[in-house]
């Protein structure tokens, strides 16, 4: 039973939602964000309420129910409210600054790693004496957002004896205990 696939997804106000070919079209004052349903379920828009239904109670029918209600109310929400990820940098001399949709990156390499974001994604970053420096990722495509900061990341990988590296903020690291003397 997929009780996430069973809740029914409300339309914001300013959302158009659209159904055409198993293909779902959602407009917002955001952007606009297109996602093919599998087949095998069926949608249903009903008074600003969207209601999915599997064919049958196969595995693969099932997690398909739960996984295209997820994508389908994140569009809903990215194109209303917007996604927005905050990755922080610590490290002694970890720099970030960013010139339109360049990213430069210092992260104790011998080179800066300078990464061009895609024009849906807006980036800004805050550099604090006396904090670590932070990039704010903001977008109205959720899974965009998390792979372009899952890549950011990728780049130097919060290590576990002093958490030095990129991570994201809130985010809890698993500390090892050094040598013990």
């Amino acid at each position: 039973m997929s009780r996430i696939g069973k809740n029914p997804i409300s339309i914001s106000q300013g959302v158009d939602v659209n159904i055409k070919d198993n293909v779902v079209t959602v407009k917002g004052k955001l952007g606009e964000l297109t996602q093919t349903i599998s087949d095998g379920i069926s949608i249903k828009i009903e008074d600003g309420v969207i209601t999915l239904d599997r064919a049958s109670e196969s595995k693969n029918h099932k997690a398909q129910h739960g996984l295209m209600r997820a994508l389908i109310s994140n569009m809903i929400e990215g194109v209303s409210k917007g996604w927005t990820k905050e990755l922080e940098l610590v490290g002694v001399g970890y720099r970030a600054s960013n010139q339109g949709q360049k990213l430069d990156l210092a992260l104790g390499f011998s080179h800066n790693i300078v990464l061009e974001l895609a024009p849906e994604v807006k980036v800004e970053t805050v550099s604090e004496k006396g904090k670590n420096p932070i990039i704010k990722l903001t977008s109205f495509d959720k899974q965009l957002v998390g792979q372009i900061a899952a890549k950011i990341r990728s780049f130097r990988a919060p290590e576990p004896y002093k958490g030095k590296g990129v991570k994201f903020v809130g985010e809890l690291l698993r500390r090892k205990a050094g040598k013990s003397a």
